[in-house]
């Protein structure tokens, strides 16, 4: 069975990167194909360099410090790999990588990550953050989205079988694509975390410092509650924003190495995560530390957090509803949640079991693609 892997880009190392790495680790002969990468990033990953194929675009100026502005470029480009040496193709997509071209006796599975967001069910937010709402260049950019929302839905009947990283995005791939998917959660390797039960008197959130992560309503909730201390981890173009946002009770980190994160996060009296996430992998490296979650109860995180047993939701991303579920959490008593379920429930979004479930889907559906199309194993 020869694989080819593709994904959108490599150029961060961030979720949909460690799954791609994972499903490579699941099939170690297969080649790699992305519009852009960073050969520093690969390494990172754990990616050879030799086996990483980019696009035209990786030549082109700035692409792999600017590739967003090539986006009108990416259906093209993604339409450009050469996929004819290759029995299944395995597509790691949250943008074009599901657009390669196939022809009938391969099959090709996607691991969708979610349909685009900044085209469909972001597409408004999209143009009020990046003040594209008035002018001409809003016009302009409204009308490539609107190019990009049809190749996206007409290329989505290039695929197979969908595999879906949670049930909430799996539902979006049936509103948009009106395709069924399967839910295979995304690897998280809980082994780097170990379960610590010597908590102190902060809270914790962390992420990319953007927008859409509403660190800064955190902030606002916390700035409300001056006896309690916070942290904020992670680096982003409103790090300078946020840091003057934040009262002297909250400490705005910027981005800290790997064993900064996990040391905060082990002692955290709990993790606040206030974001509407596809899937949100964080909660879950929080938990695997022994770490409660407050959490948006919206999207993702109604997966990766069982209320009652590792933490429990707010429902509305304002300060108040932060303020209130923080205040429900104190009121529990001095160990609200038991640190050891915690660690548990974070057990069952293992990367082993991510691998396990992702070669059986492959291998299982080939079988049945190669009895229906009398290719021969």
């Amino acid at each position: 069975m020869r694989v080819a892997i593709i994904h959108d880009w490599l150029v961060t190392v961030g979720g949909a990167d460690k799954v791609t790495k994972a499903i490579s680790d699941v099939f170690p002969d297969a080649d790699i194909f992305t519009l852009i990468a960073k050969k520093d990033i690969c390494e990172e990953l754990g990616i050879p360099w030799e086996k990483v194929h980019t696009s035209f675009i990786q030549r082109l100026p700035f692409s792999t410090k600017k590739h967003r502005m090539y986006l009108p470029l990416f259906p093209m480009a993604v339409e450009q790999f050469d996929m004819r040496g290759y029995d299944v193709i395995i597509s790691s997509s949250h943008c074009v990588a599901k657009g390669v071209l196939t022809r009938e006796d391969q099959l090709h599975i996607c691991y969708c990550h979610s349909p685009i967001r900044y085209v469909w069910d972001m597409y408004h937010e999209y143009l009020e953050e990046s003040h594209l709402t008035n002018g001409l260049r809003s016009c302009l950019a409204r009308y490539l989205l609107h190019r990009i929302r049809k190749w996206d839905m007409l290329s989505s009947f290039r695929v197979d079988y969908f595999i879906c990283n949670s049930d909430y995005v799996g539902r979006r791939i049936k509103k948009t694509y009106r395709r069924d998917s399967t839910t295979i959660h995304p690897n998280i390797d809980i082994s780097n975390f170990e379960l610590c039960t010597d908590k102190e008197d902060y809270y914790l959130t962390s992420s990319r410092l953007v927008s859409y992560k509403k660190i800064d309503v955190v902030i606002e909730a916390f700035n409300k509650m001056p006896d309690k201390r916070l942290f904020v981890i992670g680096g982003g173009p409103n790090l300078e924003k946020y840091k003057k946002k934040a009262g002297s009770n909250i400490t705005v980190m910027g981005y800290q190495p790997f064993a900064v994160l996990k040391e905060k996060m082990q002692h955290a009296k709990a993790f606040i995560f206030a974001a509407d996430e596809d899937f949100g992998m964080i909660p879950v490296e929080a938990e695997s530390c022994g770490t409660p979650v407050i959490a948006l109860g919206h999207g993702g995180s109604l997966e990766t957090v069982s209320e009652g047993e590792t933490g429990l939701f707010f429902y509305e991303q304002t300060p108040e509803a932060i303020m209130d579920a923080v205040n429900r959490f104190e009121s529990l008593g001095e160990m609200p949640f038991d640190y050891h379920v915690c660690r548990k429930w974070a057990e069952v979004f293992s990367e082993e079991r991510f691998k396990k479930e992702i070669r059986l889907f492959v291998e299982t559906k080939y079988a049945e693609f190669s009895y229906n199309h009398n290719i021969t194993i």
